[in-house]
């Protein structure tokens, strides 16, 4: 058994800070923000059409429109979710098989502005049901 999740967690005056919106450093309350864009960017991108390459290539063009950078180390913005892990397909170039085609993808960029020290990540679990794309 193995699994993963990935949320970035902002501690301020030693308490977790829950709210974006209560958060006092504008640069980490930006990069939630975007964060929460991208879901809601990919949401509004994907129909039972989609493959993988086309996701990733309009998300990092979002990712860099908004002047972030792609932090993730293979350049992927997430993968399947699969019994084995080696059976994993992944949100990148080259990869023209349909989301509808698998059960359940994760959908997790890992982003950060030129030259900082802080990264931002949000994963959320996502499928189709009935022909439409829901967070499971």
């Amino acid at each position: 058994m193995w699994g993963d999740y990935a949320r970035t967690l902002i501690v301020e005056n030693g308490k977790i800070v829950k709210d974006v919106e209560q958060r006092q450093n504008d640069e980490w309350r930006n990069g939630l923000k975007m964060e929460v864009y991208l879901h809601e960017a990919m949401l509004g991108f994907v129909n039972e059409n989609t493959n993988f390459e086309a996701l990733f290539y309009y998300i990092n063009d979002q990712i860099k429109a908004r002047g972030y950078v792609n932090l993730d180390f293979l350049g992927n913005l997430g993968h399947s979710i699969v019994k084995d892990k080696k059976h994993r397909i992944y949100i990148e170039k080259g990869n023209t098989e349909k989301l509808s085609a698998v059960e359940a993808f994760t959908f997790e960029p890992h982003i950060s502005l030129p030259g900082s020290l802080y990264g931002y990540k949000k994963e959320n679990i996502y499928g189709f049901n009935g022909g439409v794309l829901t967070e499971l």
